[in-house]
């Protein structure tokens, strides 16, 4: 009997090519295929809710796969934890309806962004957050994040080969928390990413706080559809996928 399985991945993404499975990188998707292959000696395709880049680390990352087996949720969860590296945990697996899809059955997707703004560096959390030295200016990265909410043409926060129709995306919720010890948390919920897009517009946002542009001009950049108008990519290891939402 063919069952559907869900499964929830928690990943720190430092030592792969990104999640999808690519043909000489080391990703998470090949990770956990070569895992349920060795429980199950079935090979499946996983498929994820959505992509995230090389670097990119998952809270809660969301996957989908079938596969005749006899065994359960749990025997599968600690067969595949078992398996895999102490990086990638699976956190979570359950039996789902044959017509779940981990990924076009997505509603959002809340993303995360990790700044360590203070003159000096981390040793134990460097690789998990974006260090910015010179102070950044919170209330002008709070008025350029409100022009995000709603719906918006995003073209210019996107990044070069975005798999996409079109570029349009909903943003529901942008917000900033001030975290201790100087760092912050930029949050962003959507009903859809184009690649790249967190990164940019947080790389846009720390030109707003350094007083390098407006929150005017952050708004002007949105509108422009155009991508050099923006500020640079911030780099990968701040970014974590925190939820998916179905």
């Amino acid at each position: 009997m063919t069952k559907n399985f869900k499964i929830t991945i928690e990943y720190d993404g430092t030592s792969y090519h990104g999640w999808q499975r690519q043909k000489n990188d080391r990703t998470v998707q090949e990770e956990i295929e070569k895992a349920i292959f060795t429980i199950t000696g079935q090979e499946v395709s996983l498929t994820g809710s959505g992509r995230t880049d090389a670097g990119v680390h998952a809270y809660a990352q969301v996957a989908n796969f079938k596969c005749e087996t006899h065994l359960g949720p749990r025997d599968l969860l600690g067969g595949l934890n078992s398996l895999t590296d102490e990086d990638i945990v699976i956190t979570s697996c359950e039996e789902v309806e044959a017509s779940f899809h981990a990924r076009f059955d997505v509603k959002s997707k809340v993303y995360v962004y990790k700044i360590l703004n203070r003159p000096n560096p981390a040793a134990i959390f460097r690789r998990y957050a974006w260090h910015v030295r010179k102070k950044l200016d919170l209330e002008r990265m709070r008025a350029a994040m409100s022009q995000l909410i709603g719906s918006h043409d995003f073209k210019a926060f996107e990044g070069a080969g975005s798999p996409r129709a079109h570029t349009t995306r909903s943003v529901f919720k942008a917000r900033l928390i001030k975290e201790e010890d100087g760092y912050l948390a930029f949050e962003i919920e959507a009903d859809g990413f184009l690649r790249f897009m967190v990164r940019n517009i947080v790389g846009t946002l720390v030109d707003v706080g350094l007083g390098k542009i407006s929150p005017d001009e952050f708004k002007r950049i949105l509108a422009s559809k155009d991508r050099d108008q923006a500020g640079a990519t911030a780099p990968a290891h701040g970014l974590f996928l925190k939820k998916v939402r179905y």
